[in-house]
């Protein structure tokens, strides 16, 4: 399997917690598919404190991991939404 392409998409959304609506991070996102996992290499602006964590309510919203050799956050069905 192919790395992701380093530059990436130019379409940009932003990820917000599901329960606080506190903004996560501004994410170019490729496909019209969910937001199933985020590259670290793709994330334009991170609003966290502490990585998978929401800096208002403390929640849990993702998962570190690495997905085609490429450092990643899996995202917690449920706890985050994208516009």
């Amino acid at each position: 399997m192919a790395k992701p392409n380093k530059k990436g998409p130019s379409t940009t959304v932003n990820v917000y917690c599901s329960q606080c609506r506190t903004r996560l991070f501004n994410y170019r996102k490729g496909g019209k598919g969910a937001l199933v996992k985020c590259f670290k290499e793709r994330i334009n602006e991170d609003y966290t404190t502490t990585p998978c964590v929401c800096p208002s309510c403390n929640r849990l919203f993702a998962r570190e991991a690495l997905i085609r050799g490429t450092p990643a956050y899996k995202l917690i069905g449920g706890k985050v939404f994208a516009k």
